[in-house]
């Protein structure tokens, strides 16, 4: 790919990895848009969601360094009960990934009237947000288990990982801001452990291929500065209650996006 074409699809990542409206569905689109033909290039993949790990952990590094002490001093804490509900939230994805990811991938690739239709059921997951209750409460095991199905149905283009998953917590009563964060620190350890079973594969993948390293540097350098400006961006709107008015976007594209697929 151009070094353009990886800016651009390094800044898509970056932003609706945390915005509510689908990196991975926003990257099928871009593909589309640009003709690009090999933006799901392996090596390119592992290096933009690199990016969004590190843009993770940059912002929530306090929280992070806060939970590490509390886990090397093995007590049965608060901070130890929290890292025991990532830990459980995140079993629904690790299972579908495994043995769903390559079917899902090859089914929507180049579908993009699906990921239309999936982008308008993210819509309507967006409106949960309006079902938020009067008296907001920390994250139980229960909560975990079923905001981490939120996310394991977030594996299909178009279904917003941090859109599900932040409505289905706001619907259960979660408080915004421990709904978000929650959010947030629950993909960390999927998408780095995603990462380090493919980089196996990266050396056989950029040996094979003439390609300049330079995209993929832009690439990441793009994911990652977007990342971050669109996870802060993202805490402030959900503090603010503004994740509502991504559903009509998510309304427009999808439907634009179904109109284009099926032409």
């Amino acid at each position: 790919m151009s070094l353009i074409e990886a800016i651009i699809l390094g800044i898509v990542q970056g932003l609706t990895e945390f915005l509510p409206i689908s990196s991975s569905g926003h990257i099928e689109l871009g593909k589309a848009i640009l003709g690009v033909k090999n933006a799901d290039d392996l090596a390119f993949t592992i290096i933009v969601h690199g990016a969004t790990v590190l843009s993770i952990i940059v912002v929530f590094y306090k929280d992070l360094l806060q939970l590490f002490r509390s886990f090397i001093g093995f007590k049965w804490d608060a901070d130890n009960q929290y890292l025991a509900k990532l830990a459980l939230s995140m079993i629904p994805v690790g299972l579908v990934g495994v043995l769903l990811e390559d079917y899902l991938a090859a089914f929507f690739s180049g579908r993009i009237a699906l990921v239309g239709f999936c982008l308008i059921l993210t819509g309507f997951i967006l409106f949960l947000t309006t079902l938020e209750r009067a008296n907001p409460r920390e994250v139980t095991f229960k909560d975990a288990l079923l905001i981490g199905l939120a996310q394991a149905a977030a594996v299909l283009p178009g279904i917003s990982r941090s859109g599900s998953t932040i409505s289905v917590a706001l619907a259960l009563g979660i408080d915004k801001e421990k709904a978000t964060r929650f959010s947030f620190l629950m993909v960390l350890a999927p998408i780095l452990g995603a990462t380090i079973l493919k980089f196996r594969d990266l050396s056989a993948a950029t040996t094979a291929s003439d390609t300049s390293l330079l995209p993929y540097i832009a690439g990441f350098i793009a994911a990652f500065v977007s990342g971050v400006i669109a996870c802060n961006w993202m805490l402030a709107l959900v503090k603010r209650g503004k994740i509502v008015y991504f559903s009509v976007y998510c309304f427009i594209v999808g439907l634009i996006a179904i109109i284009w697929g099926l032409l």
